[in-house]
């Protein structure tokens, strides 16, 4: 499973992006995506997942009512829409799959075995 972040950028407070996954082909057919945040010096972070039966979506407290993840089958890529951003949203972001997530664990970095790069988004105040 290969997977590409891309679309973060300098933005302000207030503002939105949207970042997306280009993925390999297979990777929407029992795999668990999601995205994740990380700041220097500190784990990686939940923001939002999209469970293998691609209905059951989940969003961090941190991200509910600003963040949407969705994904489109027929061009194989995951998004994240961020609506009123704020500096604290700060952070490199990266794009996340797995076909061993389970439910218990689908917020912890661990349980995914395939990442994107990363794409950095910067928000001013």
């Amino acid at each position: 499973v290969q997977l590409q972040a891309s679309g973060g950028g300098l933005v302000r407070a207030g503002g939105s992006l949207r970042l997306s996954c280009a993925t390999s082909g297979r990777t929407f057919s029992g795999y668990t995506v999601g995205w994740f945040r990380q700041v220097p010096g500190k784990e990686r972070e939940f923001v939002a997942g999209i469970w293998r039966n691609g209905v059951s979506t989940f969003v961090s407290d941190s991200a509910k009512g600003r963040f949407t993840i969705s994904r489109d089958i027929a061009k194989n890529t995951l998004y994240l829409q961020m609506n009123s951003l704020k500096p604290e949203d700060t952070a490199v972001y990266y794009c996340a799959a797995s076909s061993r997530v389970i439910y218990s664990n689908l917020r912890e970095a661990t349980a995914y075995n395939n990442w994107g790069q990363g794409t950095q988004v910067t928000v001013s105040s």
